[in-house]
């Protein structure tokens, strides 16, 4: 059965400089990136007719989105037949599925879907300081409602204690160790080590893990991404502009995007899943493959814990048994059964916030990751962002 998604494509993917704290305008970050993606397909400004980027021009935390759709029309002074930018959506990947079905009904031919950051710089030139309202960085918060009402006085107003209790709840059901959660952190370094525009790349055993302090138990510091500078891009086009694109496009088999729990990021029904759970079963429900078929996974670690429980929603183990999954981390390394998060991951590489995922299984599906390329040509890759409410995921293809 050919499914909206089968007439989509990605043609083209792009980054800017990605550092610490660059220090350089947003908007310039992100339109290196958005060229760069253009230059990649064999586009140029002429032919995009649609944009689609999350959240949109948020003004909070600082730093939290380089540019909106809006600045980024007018900059490359683009003639849209489409475009959308906001913020609730499932997950940071929601913006290239809403582009996909952008494209599969005709609405454009070539979208262009960004993501930037500049939550480095935005923190200023000391150490890592709270970007979440009513941290710790001395600038006054607004007025809490909704979830924030019960989070902020307990000084709970960052994702790393929720994200810690939803570890805390599968370590006691399950049995998952420390020592197998720093599995991922430690995988993530290793790869790092490999790509030029990774944040940190100094070697990590597992000691040097244990050893990190506690920031919300059972996470350490070392299971929370770091904030970073930078503009991730991806051009979604129509299966029938192939033949004018400069390179064999990388095509999408399959999305997901399901919500079939509350909406919520403490009141859903199972939080050692969380929406991962409904995003990934509506994905395989569009596709003929199966997990086993996949070669490379690309999946979100804006905390360690939310990768095993992406693991876990794919198939690619049981329910509750990421942790013998990941342990010794033989398994998940680049040339494993399941190369994971080959760029490094958020953790090491970078918060990009959910689109360096995306923008590393094309890379590595068109052979064109370097020294971190994986063995054995991969034609399957799935990439998946989000945690807690929020999910989506994309499953690639090479050749179909």
């Amino acid at each position: 059965m050919t499914r909206p998604e089968h007439l989509t494509v990605i043609s083209g993917v792009g980054q800017s400089d990605i550092g610490r704290r660059l220090f350089r305008d947003p908007l310039e970050l992100t339109l290196d990136a958005c060229v760069a993606a253009i230059e990649d397909a064999g586009l140029t400004t002429r032919d995009i007719d649609g944009i689609s980027t999350y959240p949109g021009a948020a003004g909070e935390p600082p730093g939290f989105t380089g540019a909106g759709a809006v600045e980024v029309h007018d900059a490359l002074r683009l003639e849209l037949g489409w475009w959308s930018g906001g913020l609730e959506r499932p997950g940071q990947l929601g913006a290239v599925i809403d582009a996909c079905l952008a494209v599969a009904f005709g609405l454009a031919r070539h979208v262009l879907c960004f993501r930037s950051v500049w939550e480095g710089s935005a923190q200023g030139s000391g150490g890592r300081a709270a970007v979440m309202p009513g941290g710790s960085s001395g600038r006054s918060a607004p007025r809490a409602s909704g979830f924030m009402e019960w989070v902020l006085p307990y000084g709970a107003p960052s994702a790393a204690p929720w994200i810690a209790m939803m570890a805390q709840r599968h370590f006691h059901e399950f049995g998952t160790t420390p020592e197998q959660l720093g599995q991922i952190a430690v995988n993530a370094r290793r790869n790092a080590a490999l790509n030029p525009k990774a944040i940190y790349t100094d070697p990590m055993s597992l000691d040097d893990y244990l050893a990190s302090r506690v920031i919300a138990t059972p996470l350490r510091l070392f299971d929370c991404d770091v904030p970073c500078d930078g503009g991730t891009a991806m051009i979604v086009s129509h299966v029938d502009t192939v033949p004018d694109l400069r390179k064999p496009p990388i095509r999408v088999e399959a999305v997901g995007t399901a919500l079939r729990g509350r909406p919520s990021w403490d009141q859903f029904d199972d939080l050692t899943t969380m929406a991962l759970r409904d995003a990934a079963a509506q994905m395989w429900s569009r596709t003929d493959l199966v997990p086993t078929d996949v070669r490379v996974a690309e999946l979100y670690d804006g905390f360690s814990f939310i990768t095993m429980a992406w693991l876990e929603a794919l198939g690619f183990c049981g329910k509750g048994e990421a942790g013998p999954f990941v342990e010794g981390g033989h398994t998940i390394a680049r040339d494993g059964v399941l190369p994971l998060n080959t760029h490094g991951g958020q953790l090491s590489a970078g918060r990009l916030h959910g689109f360096g995922f995306l923008h590393e299984a094309c890379v590595q599906l068109w052979g064109e990751a370097g020294e971190r390329q994986v063995p054995g040509s991969p034609e399957v890759g799935v990439a998946g962002a989000g945690g807690g409410p929020l999910a989506g995921s994309l499953l690639l293809t090479r050749s179909r």
